[in-house]
């Protein structure tokens, strides 16, 4: 799949059903994400945000999951060339591998990546190792990574997760700029920094997935956010 071309690409998931035990986890579950928006996937823990985004790449296999681009069934999707970039909240490389090294695995120019964090950029330089690096730095370092990737779609799970303020505060300029070029996929439990940056939000609970038409309002009066 060429990303040459600048037409709307449709990410769509449905027919995932998933239970631990008897316990039913994903029942009712449709989503859609389009480049060029930042969509939010919200929730409380435990309520399977991770495993939808890990059946939606394909890192977990779930009987009759449908997922497709522009129609096409895509499952898995993550051998897919350029198709999908996904973090886990796991670590995303192995920590005994400089920095520099792991940007090159992912086939990202370091330097382009970290441009407008330069204090991030000259640790790297050193030559430090992925396990040497702060947990918020490692996170930073991740996402940046991914978003300089070529991809029609982009899942972030916990992408704020650690990070300083003022970091948080360029990495989501950095994410408004990504969404021209790629659809974004984001779950976090950093509402406001979430809600501020969505063109479309979504709630998971009690294994379903619901499109919110106004999200402040809506997550208010659910008890998500505080009145």
């Amino acid at each position: 799949m060429s990303t040459a071309d600048t037409s709307p690409w449709v990410l769509e998931a449905d027919g995932i059903q998933l239970s631990f035990g008897a316990r039913p986890l994903l029942t009712d579950i449709y989503l859609r994400v389009q480049t060029g928006q930042i969509v939010a996937l919200l929730g409380r823990n435990g309520c399977g945000k991770s495993t939808l985004l890990q059946t939606i790449f394909g890192a977990r296999t779930v009987p009759d999951a449908s997922v497709r681009v522009n129609g096409r069934r895509v499952v898995p999707a993550y051998p897919v060339p350029g198709l999908m970039s996904y973090l886990p909240q796991v670590p995303l490389l192995p920590g005994h591998l400089p920095a520099i090294t792991a940007a090159g695995l992912l086939g990202v120019d370091v330097e382009e990546a970290l441009a407008d964090f330069p204090e991030l950029r000259e640790q790297v330089r050193s030559g430090q190792r992925l396990n040497e690096l702060s947990g918020g730095t490692l996170r930073l370092l991740q996402v940046l990574l991914l978003v300089a990737r070529s991809s029609r779609f982009l899942l972030l799970d916990e992408p704020f997760s650690g990070i300083m303020p003022l970091h948080v505060e360029r990495l989501a300029d950095l994410l408004r700029a990504a969404k021209r070029r790629t659809g974004l996929l984001i779950t976090d439990h950093r509402y406001a920094e979430v809600l501020a940056l969505a063109d479309v939000v979504y709630l998971l609970r009690n294994g379903r997935l619901e499109l919110l038409r106004n999200p402040e309002s809506d997550l208010r009066d659910r008890g998500y956010l505080a009145s």
